[in-house]
């Protein structure tokens, strides 16, 4: 549980730096770049000698939904909503990751429902003043097929790796990361404004942090945290950075810069559902 611990902490800043530093450059270069960025920092430790084809193509297909299919929704959202509302709007992947992952396993399980709904009113209960923005709904649709990708991809990846625990998670990332580029690439073809590709000094310094540490080390954490943690768990973790990632845009970024008490306190709120949930999920009979 503390992987996922330290990748929230992690990711709270991920949304204000993209959303304020990195606002005007094209999103999907953004998501291409520091997805290539990750997938070349876990290169050397790929060993191709223990993967056959099959192996290969399920987590190239792994890394497609999840990282190269979510990106692209999740950076192209930013288009539409300021950080703190593409941090609110990812509320309902907790549901997500417990839905699909009884729809694999054929049988339902109340408790880590209970927590994902836990973990959702938490996060509904933080909520800022959001303006006006015509295209509201496009970005929250965004996110959410967004959150459908990560939910599944964490899920699957968990089921993967607790078949296959002879293979270790080092030597076998850097197929999630191509598979999760090959998606990005593509969509460049199609939608990257290429007179906004080219960053200055201080955000292409962003852009790598994002591909090494945000990317890189956060999702390798982030899933060898699914895998050691119950689905229950998981899905309450994919709502702590809610909180953290709002508290960063508002404050150290000051997307609104007049915040009211009452905000700080619905913050304080909802962060201790949050908690309640992951509780809740770590006291639930373990799975057979």
């Amino acid at each position: 549980m503390h992987y996922l611990a330290v990748v929230s902490l992690i990711w709270a800043l991920s949304f204000g730096l993209i959303g304020n530093s990195l606002a005007g450059l094209d999103s999907i270069f953004i998501a291409t770049a520091r997805l290539g960025i990750a997938g070349l920092v876990f290169a050397p430790f790929l060993k191709f000698s223990t993967f056959g084809p099959a192996t290969a193509y399920r987590l190239l297909f792994c890394g497609a939904i999840q990282f190269g299919v979510m990106y692209v929704c999740y950076m192209r959202a930013f288009l539409y909503l300021p950080s703190h509302l593409v941090a609110l709007f990812s509320i309902l992947t907790p549901l997500y990751i417990v839905l699909i992952h009884d729809l694999r396993q054929k049988r339902f399980h109340p408790h880590y429902l209970y927590a994902a709904l836990l973990s959702v009113v938490g996060a509904a209960i933080i909520r800022a003043r959001s303006g006006s923005f015509e295209s509201i709904w496009t970005g929250f649709a965004l996110m959410q097929v967004a959150g459908l990708a990560f939910g599944f991809g964490q899920v699957y990846y968990r089921d993967w790796k607790r078949k296959n625990p002879e293979i270790a998670q080092l030597d076998s990332f850097a197929w999630l990361y191509a598979g999760g580029f090959l998606v990005a690439l593509l969509a460049s073809f199609f939608f990257t404004d290429w007179a906004k590709a080219s960053p200055n000094g201080p955000q292409a310094a962003i852009i790598l942090y994002l591909g090494i540490i945000a990317s890189g080390l956060g999702f390798f954490l982030w899933n060898k945290g699914a895998t050691l943690t119950r689905p229950g768990t998981l899905a309450a973790f994919n709502n702590a950075v809610v909180p953290l990632a709002m508290a960063s845009s508002l404050f150290i970024f000051d997307e609104i810069s007049d915040l009211a008490p009452g905000a700080v306190i619905r913050l304080l709120l909802g962060a201790s559902c949050i908690l309640a949930a992951v509780i809740l999920a770590e006291k639930t009979p373990a799975e057979h």
